[in-house]
């Protein structure tokens, strides 16, 4: 069984064939999705899409990009968020972070409402997925501060070097390996999937983005993810059958499910 960590379904690339694509993917052996909501309009979508599925869950957060929306509105949007996390089909809180490769809101905003959502995380008790791009230190510096439980965290798309990655690895979290650890030019990643317990990696997509070879360039969906265990057992040369069985446990232990 299969376990997309991270989605984004409620993407306008799914608008028109969404139903269609879902029932594809269930079909196809993929046993969950988390979809991730990143921003109050995405929050919304992801609700309806969550509700009207059995297999899709829900990950609700401000992505960095996207923290002058809670920049706007202060303290009240914590508030809301914090209600929104009660949920029942919410399993974790996030995408969350930082990122200087867009900078669409100001760095210190960005810090500021990481910390924010990484202290709401830890009030809930939530696994908290994480967005880091070309902002490395600052992340690492921000979570190791934040002391977020052994197991909690997973460091989404993981792009970042394989000593950084060690020291995740080090303090109990997650990696979350996608479509780019097929690529021809993803040496990083693949020298950090080879040192990294199988136990401590989740798949994803990023879907629509990140498609893995020989698919790249085209939209991404769950129904792809085989292409990515296969990629992850070559690389550390492992069974095929246990990879993909390690990595769905790795994503029920993570988000607290139980089989």
């Amino acid at each position: 069984m299969i376990f997309d960590t991270h989605a984004h379904y409620d993407d306008e690339a799914f608008e028109e064939d969404r139903e269609e694509l879902l029932a594809s993917v269930k079909e196809a052996g993929v046993a969950a999705i988390a979809n991730i909501g990143y921003k109050k309009s995405s929050i919304a979508e992801t609700h309806r899409i969550a509700d009207t599925h059995d297999f899709v869950y829900e990950v609700l957060g401000f992505h960095p990009d996207e923290t002058f929306e809670m920049e706007a509105e202060k303290e009240t949007v914590l508030e809301w968020l914090h209600g929104e996390l009660q949920r029942e089909k919410v399993i974790g809180l996030g995408e969350i972070g930082l990122d200087y490769y867009w900078d669409k809101t100001e760095r210190e905003i960005q810090k500021k409402w990481f910390r924010a959502q990484l202290d709401l995380a830890k009030e809930l008790a939530l696994p908290v997925v994480i967005h880091s791009r070309e902002a490395a230190q600052d992340t690492f510096d921000i979570i190791k501060e934040a002391g977020i439980p052994e197991g909690l965290l997973v460091m989404h798309c993981y792009s970042y070097s394989p000593e950084m990655a060690k020291e995740y690895l080090k303090m109990g979290y997650y990696l979350g390996i996608g479509g780019v650890v097929t690529f021809k030019n993803a040496k990083k990643l693949k020298e950090t999937v080879a040192l990294a317990p199988l136990s401590q990696l989740l798949t994803e997509t990023d879907c629509p983005y990140l498609t893995p070879v020989p698919f790249r360039g085209k939209r991404n969906d769950s129904g792809k993810i085989p292409l990515v265990l296969d990629e992850i057992a070559g690389i550390k040369k492992t069974d095929r059958e246990e990879t993909e069985a390690v990595c769905y446990e790795n994503a029920l232990r993570f988000y607290r499910m139980s089989s």
